[in-house]
């Protein structure tokens, strides 16, 4: 049993991956802005990780034998409104996690929660980790930044840091700022409502997006920080999807007339047509793959979604 210690614990993967890391058969300790109600945290230490004493007291209370660190600042539409914001607090928690780490739990194996995103648009694909770094907005400014940093500690100072650097993910639990979860919140709020047909406003659809299941993503972030050797690792299905045949996939799991209609306002200048990446270095080091079919990501979230607006409506 290793004691786990997860940052970002209360939020959409730290959630997933507590439950995973618990059925594991760890102990986990978690951190984040708001105490969670997950029955799998053994122990929740608070502090603000931007602040470095905070972060120090954190570490050194979790004396953590796995670190992983996925608080942060997570909107790329925030980052748009505050981006000095969002890169200093992705950055310095970050900077002052390794350094905790380095200070009070060295020999602890380190997670770092990277994105695609710090790729840009795409030179080639699919996109592999050796891709450069071309990032498009704040978040991912923030993200590229955080990247180095990690790898620069474990080149600097030994530490033993995986970057996992995934693309889109979605599934149970996800906030309807992301597009999957959106559709499915507008969905499951009509289906509520008693409406026949719910109009679901969007922007471009023909973009293609790699998604992989949340539930997949944490598994890889366990077996990376397992049995990979420090580096970066993209995090990815491998596969693309177009983005208006997940709006059509969630609408077959309705009984609702589901209607579109593309506000001009949504889209966006230089939209990147396809992103996929590929998770071939992830694989051949822990023998990762991702398990979870695109359609049963869909009707998870989308009964998620039933079941929290049915209990929003009963409270």
């Amino acid at each position: 049993m290793s004691r786990v210690l997860i940052t970002g614990v209360g939020g959409f993967t730290g959630r997933h991956l507590a439950r995973l890391c618990a059925a594991a058969g760890d102990e986990v300790v978690g951190n984040g802005r708001s105490e969670t109600a997950s029955v799998e945290v053994a122990a929740y230490l608070r502090g603000d990780l931007t602040d470095a004493a905070q972060a120090a007291g954190v570490v050194r209370e979790a004396a953590p034998d796995r670190v992983f660190h996925l608080a942060a600042e997570a909107s790329v539409a925030r980052s748009w409104q505050d981006p000095a914001g969002t890169i200093e607090a992705n950055m310095s928690s970050t900077l002052n996690l390794l350094e905790a780490v380095r200070g009070h739990a060295p020999q602890a194996r380190t997670l770092v929660a990277c994105s695609g995103e710090q790729y840009g648009p795409p030179e080639r694909l699919p996109v592999d980790e050796q891709h450069r770094f071309g990032p498009q907005n704040p978040y991912a400014v923030s993200k590229a930044c955080v990247d180095l940093m990690t790898g620069v500690y474990a080149d600097a100072f030994g530490l033993h840091t995986v970057r996992a650097r995934a693309f889109n993910h979605a599934g149970p639990g996800q906030s309807d700022a992301y597009v999957v979860s959106s559709f499915a919140r507008q969905i499951a709020q009509a289906e509520a409502d008693g409406q026949s047909a719910v109009e679901i406003v969007t922007g471009n659809l023909e973009p293609r997006r790699d998604f992989t299941d949340v539930r997949d993503v944490v598994r890889a972030y366990r077996l990376a920080l397992e049995h990979a050797e420090p580096g970066a690792y993209n995090v990815c299905s491998g596969r693309s999807s177009v983005i208006g045949d997940i709006l059509a996939a969630l609408a077959r799991e309705s009984p609702l007339d589901v209607r579109q209609r593309t506000d001009p306002s949504l889209l966006r200048e230089k939209e990147v047509m396809e992103i996929r990446g590929s998770h071939d270095k992830l694989s051949a080091a822990t023998g990762w793959q991702p398990e979870i079919p695109l359609e049963r990501t869909l009707r998870d979230a989308l009964d998620w979604w039933r079941e929290r607006v049915r209990a929003e409506a009963a409270s």
